[in-house]
């Protein structure tokens, strides 16, 4: 049980640093525009993190729990391992200030927590039907797609307002700019906190598979999860934890969003939030754990580049693909590595 208690509070610190890690996503360009102060900007953000994960459901719970690995195979000892492996490259990346993937940070530790508890069986991984679908295809498409859609709505924007005073134009924005932001808060809580909902599910599950729970008293019965299932208790607890995250803000990753990578004025931030926000909560309704870092990097890089490709600061850029590209990997590697040192040191 105290293991297991471990492995929880490692869920938490996670989701916690998802929100942290991630708040940028939110808040970024409202920050940068100056429509909001960034304290203004993290609690609005938390917020309408904390509804979204409440709200749409665990489609994407059940893809990271039982859809990318096979769960039934997995000990407790590989869950922290790759939850240990996230961590740890959430904050190798926060303190380079790059907006990395959260998700694919997860999701590789367990690809390669579960392969080192396998000794290496690659039929642990749920490759088909999890992992080339709704994981490496989105990895490619979601930035596409961000970028594409936010050419697209920035485009129609300059053709629709360009006889109109920038004056006029940044005071109507400056306050849509506020909905778009509530509504990528949303888009990224529907999304994100729905990875640690899995991951501490998954937790639950291999847990009351080892017997862990078999002697517990009947007013602990809401740990016991025989079926890969979400519980609401839990959906509440990795919603909260996230929205605290969030409330916290990652500003070294806002800086090189909001600031560094393109100049932005309050139209370019709602075109930004507005494509990203469309095409997450599209991902989050099929299930589809993407990289809402990803889409709202790539939705800026858009709006940029329509004003000109030059307003883009593409060497900022290049050090944040290389961050996208490394962390699957990386993080597979990490959480491998844990799960061989496990095994070496201890039997389980």
């Amino acid at each position: 049980m105290t293991f297991f208690l471990l492995v929880l509070l490692a869920g938490l610190a996670f989701e916690y640093l998802n929100g942290f890690h991630d708040t940028a996503n939110s808040i970024a360009t409202v920050v940068s525009t100056k429509v909001l102060s960034p304290r203004q900007a993290v609690l609005m953000a938390a917020f309408f993190d904390l509804l979204g994960a409440l709200v749409m459901g665990t489609s994407v719970a059940y893809t990271v729990g039982a859809g990318i690995v096979n769960p039934s195979v997995l000990s407790i000892h590989a869950v922290l391992g790759a939850l240990l492996a996230a961590i740890f490259w959430n904050i190798f990346t926060w303190w380079l200030g790059l907006p990395s993937s959260s998700s694919h940070a997860l999701i590789g530790g367990l690809c390669g927590a579960a392969l080192a508890a396998t000794h290496g069986d690659w039929n642990v991984l749920h490759w088909a039907t999890g992992l080339w679908p709704k994981v490496v295809k989105p990895m490619i498409l979601a930035p596409v797609c961000g970028f594409v859609v936010a050419v697209v709505v920035m485009t129609l924007l300059y053709i629709l307002l360009k006889r109109m005073r920038p004056r006029l134009v940044n005071s109507i924005f400056g306050k849509l700019q506020v909905v778009s932001a509530a509504g990528m808060g949303f888009s990224h809580g529907s999304n994100d906190a729905q990875k640690g909902m899995g991951i501490v599910t998954l937790a639950l599950f291999t847990a009351t598979k080892a017997g862990t729970f078999d002697n517990l008293p009947g007013w602990l019965d809401f740990l016991r999860t025989p079926e890969m299932h979400v519980h609401t208790w839990v959906i509440f607890l990795c919603g909260i934890t996230m929205a605290m995250g969030t409330a916290t803000g990652g500003w070294r990753i806002i800086k090189t969003m909001g600031h560094k990578m393109v100049k932005l004025q309050p139209i370019n931030g709602f075109a930004a939030e507005t494509s990203a926000a469309a095409v997450i909560l599209g991902a989050s309704h099929f299930g589809v754990p993407l990289s809402t870092t990803h889409v709202i990097s790539t939705s800026i890089m858009g709006v940029g580049s329509v004003k000109r490709v030059s307003a883009v600061k593409w060497g900022i850029v290049g050090r944040i693909v290389w961050a996208w590209v490394l962390t699957i990997p990386v993080t597979c590697l990490i959480g491998y590595s844990l799960m061989h040192l496990a095994h070496v040191l201890f039997t389980f």
